[in-house]
């Protein structure tokens, strides 16, 4: 995969586009051929098929099993640590779980929370190998942000102060607006708390205040 495509797909949780439709697909298709991964059934047509199928043609799960090369840097009962094999910067590493998961939301709590407690002493020991002083933490979750293969993964993207990798990081945002924005405050509150996991919380009494 050409590093120009590298940069458009990790670039999209940054940019949004519209939502992506066939042909956008078919994009992602094409660029997961190009690296050599298999799209079926770890694609995004086919990522809600069943765990155990996905897992025998998943790029990280041959990997896992070592049925494919890999420059790894750390392993642990839950987790490993490679090289990313087209990366946007020396150090560009991937955190990967070892069961097969599609999708964040699809990966347990337990696991993501294995995932995160590696990331300080991982990105520390990668910071000083490239003589960085500063990381992305990346994921790509579904087609439209830019995910291309289907099981969980995290980006460690070492930087360097005027790389200029994400060209995005030179516009201005747009401040937040009260009005427009607790209608959707209250939608999410409304999700959150419908979900099992909600029901166990208290809810926020009110929105906090600005300071």
């Amino acid at each position: 995969m050409s590093l120009s495509r590298r940069l458009a797909v990790l670039r999209s949780h940054l940019q949004p586009a519209a939502p992506a439709g066939e042909g956008d697909r078919n994009v992602v298709v094409c660029a997961e051929q190009a690296a050599g991964v298999s799209t079926s059934p770890c694609s995004a047509a086919a990522a809600g098929g069943g765990r155990e199928a996905e897992g025998k043609s998943c790029v990280f799960c041959r990997i896992i099993r070592g049925e494919a090369p890999a420059f790894k840097v750390y392993e642990d009962d839950v987790c490993l640590c490679i090289l990313d094999s087209h990366p946007l910067a020396p150090g560009h590493s991937l955190i990967i779980p070892k069961c097969h998961f599609p999708s964040l939301e699809a990966t347990p709590p337990h696991v993501v929370a294995a995932m995160c407690s590696k990331v300080p002493f991982l990105s520390n020991a990668i910071m000083k190998a490239t003589q960085c002083d500063s990381f992305n933490m990346v994921v790509n979750n579904g087609a439209a942000a830019g995910q291309v293969i289907f099981h969980t993964h995290f980006h460690l993207i070492p930087r360097r102060s005027g790389d200029k990798l994400w060209p995005t990081e030179s516009l201005r945002r747009r401040s937040i607006e009260p009005n427009e924005t607790s209608g959707l405050v209250s939608c999410i509150k409304e999700q959150l708390y419908s979900s099992p996991e909600g029901c166990k919380a208290e809810p926020p009494s009110s929105l906090p205040k600005e300071r």
